[in-house]
């Protein structure tokens, strides 16, 4: 086989092997080390991986792309499984009110929080929210990321979410990263509604997800399950009428109070169940059976000052698939930094930086369905690949606060180098 891209003498190659399944539990150490390794790519697909010199039944040409990853680690293309990238405005405004000990409910009585950020979307230009939203994901592509998930949910009504979801996809047909796209009209319940919720259930319901269904521009629906948003039933009802649409279900569950929103993901079977903060112990044991997909956030913890994260150790013992996401938003988390996520998983989830790398690998892609194709470094996947100017996969989240990407590999073709977009 005649070889486009080879990447030789890799001081780590962290392969996450795993075939097309996520990594449950203890499998989460389990990372598929190679020294001395190699990949081989042919057009945007892996088609050889090994140790030492490179298999004869491998032709390398004059054309043939050679990258030396010698001193270098080398781990699949990160995956991004939880993100509001598309939004107008800013909320920076708020920083001096949250340090002065301003409760968000406040804020958000006063017109801020996200009825803010709701009204600078609502208020920007199809084209606007593209340049805004570019910026942050070409970030993010610089760190690493190459497959992001993608919400709206700053509309509320369905113009504004449509134009959200019309966003993501210009920037899915545009970009070098690959969007995957969610309906979250259930995001906040608008104040015309805050006193018949159900009516906006509704709303949502019989005038919202025909449209997006009908259109094709999400494939997932997700729900903000959370008590003064969405109940249980209200969060149920929603995610029902979006499966049999055939739109997948994702939820926002258990953030800040025990709910029930993790039995309510395991009842229904969604693809993953998000930050989970105030999950039961029942709750997390039931989405294990169910092999729902548990989605951390602590860069929101983090930046919230919450001073509590979710309970990732006692997940990994029940069996969970765990994943970690930025949760870019403009408010609780603004931040395009993967790594940075990966610094604070070590730091305050306690998690091991081999249970981190499956987290934002294949993990990640099982968050978004996308585990038969990225996620890992496997014969047949696409060859979606970061090279870290690191001497091992414990430096990376070690030194903290910067970039490490050295190269970057999206679908084959190198789209980042020396940390910079190319």
């Amino acid at each position: 086989m005649v070889v486009d891209v080879l990447i030789k003498d890799i001081s780590q190659l962290i392969t996450v092997k795993s075939g097309i399944k996520a990594k449950k539990g203890r499998e989460m150490q389990n990372i598929g080390l190679i020294e001395n390794g190699w990949i081989a790519i042919k057009e945007n697909t892996i088609i050889g991986v090994g140790s030492g010199d490179i298999g004869s039944e491998f032709k390398i040409q004059e054309h043939t792309l050679i990258v030396d990853g010698k001193g270098k680690t080398v781990t699949p293309g990160l995956i991004d499984p939880h993100t509001h990238l598309v939004h107008g405005g800013s909320r920076e405004n708020e920083l001096a009110l949250k340090l002065k000990g301003v409760p968000y409910l406040e804020i958000l009585k006063k017109g801020g929080g996200i009825l803010s950020t709701v009204r600078a979307t609502q208020n920007s230009t199809l084209e606007e929210l593209v340049n805004q939203s570019k910026k942050s994901l070409d970030r993010m592509l610089t760190y690493g990321v190459t497959t992001v998930e993608v919400k709206s949910g700053y509309g509320l009504e369905i113009d504004t979410e449509i134009k959200q979801l019309e966003a993501i996809d210009i920037l899915n047909k545009q970009s070098n990263s690959d969007l995957v796209s969610t309906f979250m009209g259930a995001h906040a319940i608008p104040g015309e509604y805050r006193h018949n919720p159900d009516e906006f259930v509704d709303v949502v319901i019989n005038e919202m997800l025909p449209i997006v269904a009908e259109k094709q521009l999400a494939e997932f629906c997700d729900v903000f399950c959370e008590e003064g948003v969405f109940s249980i039933d209200q969060t149920r009802k929603i995610l029902k009428a979006a499966e049999k649409l055939g739109l997948k279900s994702k939820i926002h569950a258990d953030e800040i109070i025990s709910l029930g929103g993790a039995e309510l993901a395991a009842e229904l079977g969604v693809v993953s169940a998000d930050h989970l903060m105030a999950a039961s112990e029942e709750g997390l044991k039931m989405m294990a059976e169910k092999d729902v997909v548990a989605v951390a956030l602590p860069g929101t913890s983090f930046n919230l000052a919450m001073g509590k994260y979710a309970n990732v150790r006692k997940m990994i013992d029940y069996g969970l698939s765990v994943a970690l996401a930025t949760d870019y938003n403009p408010g609780s988390c603004p931040t395009e930094n993967i790594q940075l996520i990966m610094s604070l998983g070590c730091l305050y989830l306690k998690m091991t930086p081999e249970e981190v790398i499956s987290a934002v690998t294949i993990n990640a892609a099982a968050a978004i369905n996308r585990e038969h194709e990225i996620g890992s470094i496997e014969i047949g996947k696409k060859a979606d690949i970061v090279i870290f100017d690191a001497p091992n996969l414990y430096y990376i989240p070690y030194h903290f606060g910067v970039n490490h990407v050295d190269i970057v590999i999206k679908n084959g073709k190198i789209v980042v180098k020396e940390g910079r977009l190319i």
